[in-house]
């Protein structure tokens, strides 16, 4: 059975950091070989430039966030890779949605289809939260289990190379799922506080308040949807544009969210017109309506999120064969989080064809 690498991860930030760049550092040099590639054909731009946009951003994250600055100068450390090449891959959500601004690429932003449910609508009376994560094919990921020397700990799914995770819960029982979205007013180049930063912030939080003020405490360099939870039963929904966002609570139960801003116009922003086919919509649409049975169970959760309604382009994401070789994207990693019980299941690649294999956070 094919399964995600999991990482323990002890000590302080930096040590934290080498760890994973000792234990990941295949996948490591892998995926910087693949978005170096990424970067030189969709942002037309040669690697020496890509490093030195992330190296402006690498002074300014050692005064936004000092941890997760030593947490990037650790993985470089301890897989034997430039720093500035690590800064940048910390950094590529805010320099690859550049190019939808840029370029007016059609590439599908990561996300990508994302559900909560309250206790109430499922089998287990747990909150129960997950999704499908597409990206670039190939692209390698890992579970980090990480504990810090306060004694706080995080399960999180993460990009090798990438500090922190993006999607995850903690020991106070937040968890942390994620959409890509895109506006014309995203701005690499304002430098502030980068999507992967604030995610390993949320992480870091002990309420939904103090998560909530990750995101909206401070103006955005680019766009993204932040769904955020804490056991036992509270959901909140956070579109955030560069400068407003549109924060939600739970209806009927459930939050389901894509890949497409609900109303760019309240926000006072136009919304890129990324995608070749609405297929955000119809992914958000389809799970919306496959959760609707209540109450669900870990095992129907799983079925909906291996659904192929209007395959390719499915909830259940796969490649199209009209794309070149280099231009795929399908589901990477399908994860669910059991947030009561503080487990987390992942499948390594879409989970039509994979296990979902289990990780517990007290592990």
């Amino acid at each position: 059975m094919s399964s995600l690498p999991m990482v323990k991860l002890t000590g302080d930030a930096y040590t934290q950091g080498w760890q994973h760049g000792r234990a990941l550092r295949d996948a490591i040099v892998a995926n910087l070989r693949l978005y170096t590639a990424r970067f030189e054909r969709e942002l037309r731009m040669p690697s020496d430039e890509v490093w030195r946009r992330g190296s402006r951003y690498a002074a300014v994250i050692a005064e936004q966030s000092p941890d997760y600055a030593a947490g990037m100068r650790g993985i470089a450390d301890g897989a034997g890779v430039e720093f500035a090449a690590i800064v940048a891959l910390n950094v590529r959500y805010e320099l690859f949605y550049q190019l939808f601004r840029e370029y007016g690429s059609v590439a599908t932003p990561d996300g990508c289809t994302a559900f909560a449910l309250l206790p109430t609508e499922t089998v287990e009376g747990h909150l129960l939260v997950g999704e499908n994560w597409d990206w670039i094919v190939g692209v390698r990921g890992a579970i980090v289990l990480s504990e810090a020397p306060d004694g706080h700990r995080t399960l999180a799914f993460t990009e090798a190379g990438i500090f922190g995770g993006k999607i995850g819960l903690n020991t106070a029982g937040l968890a942390l799922l994620i959409n890509g979205l895109a506006s014309t007013v995203d701005d690499w180049a304002s430098l502030r506080r980068p999507f992967h930063v604030r995610c390993y912030d949320i992480l870091r939080a002990s309420s939904l308040a103090e998560a909530q003020a990750v995101i909206t405490g401070e103006a955005r360099a680019g766009s993204a949807n932040f769904l955020l939870v804490q056991a036992p039963d509270q959901i909140v929904n956070i579109e955030a544009a560069p400068e407003a966002v549109a924060v939600s609570g739970c209806v009927a139960g459930c939050v389901v969210h894509a890949n497409h801003f609900i109303d760019p116009t309240a926000l006072g922003i136009a919304e890129r017109q990324i995608e070749r086919y609405p297929h955000s919509q119809w992914r958000q649409a389809r799970l919306q309506a496959l959760l609707a049975k209540r109450p669900q169970s870990l095992a129907s959760v799983q079925m909906a999120l291996r659904d192929h309604d209007r395959y390719p382009y499915s909830v259940c994401f796969h490649i199209d064969p009209a794309d070149p070789p280099d231009e795929r994207y399908e589901t990477v990693t399908s994860i669910i989080m059991d947030v009561t019980a503080r487990t987390l299941y992942a499948t390594d690649g879409p989970p039509c064809g994979r296990s979902y294999v289990r990780y517990q956070l007290s592990d």
